[in-house]
Parts: C-alpha cells; structure tokens; sequence
C-alpha cells in the first residue's frame, strides 16, 4: 500500500524527499480514483526504496491539494527537490507514471 500523506505530514514526506515522490491526489467516492489507487500501489512496490509514493486523501486533507490547484481527481503529482515537476490528471496507464518516476531516478 502507498504511504498515506496527511497535511499534517506532507512538508516532511513530500516537500523535504531526496527521492522523487508520487503524490495521487483522491477520494474515496471518485470511481477514477479507484481505478488509478491499485496502480499507485503497485508503483510504491516497484520503487520502493528509489521513490517515495504515496496518497492524499483530499476529503480530508485539503490544504495541499488546494495549494497544488488540484480541481479534478485524481489527480498524481511528481515532485523532485520539494519542486513540481509532473502532473497527470486523469486516469492513466502504470506506464505514464513509471516513465515519469523514470526520468528522475
């Protein structure tokens, strides 16, 4: 399972990473959302240890996603030294994530 990212714990998991970090934005009711949630689970498997990956639910936890003009979900952002480097909004194959995942590592 991807980490879950609160507000709270977002700045030190996301924002202070040396790693790049996968951040899907969601909610529980968005029917996307469940079709992308097993992707990012399988990415946090396959990059553990090179990428951080992880969810923000964004019922709970909307400052971030307020932050980042996250309007549609989901909504996966890529950030590298605190910085947003890619963004897919949408549902979209495993690949379109690892090639970004890719790119940085």
């Amino acid at each position: 399972m991807a980490l879950e990212i609160t507000d709270a714990s977002f700045d030190e998991v996301v924002l202070k990473s040396d790693k790049p970090v996968v951040v899907d934005f969601w909610a529980a009711w968005c029917g996307p959302c469940r079709m992308v949630g097993p992707i990012i689970d399988e990415i946090h498997t396959d990059y553990e240890g090179k990428a951080v990956v992880g969810k923000v639910d964004v019922e709970a936890n909307q400052e971030f996603a307020a932050k980042y003009g996250v309007r549609n979900i989901p909504t996966v952002l890529i950030f590298q030294n605190g910085e947003v480097v890619g963004r897919q909004v949408g549902v979209a194959p495993k690949k379109t994530y690892t090639d970004a995942i890719d790119a940085l590592i």
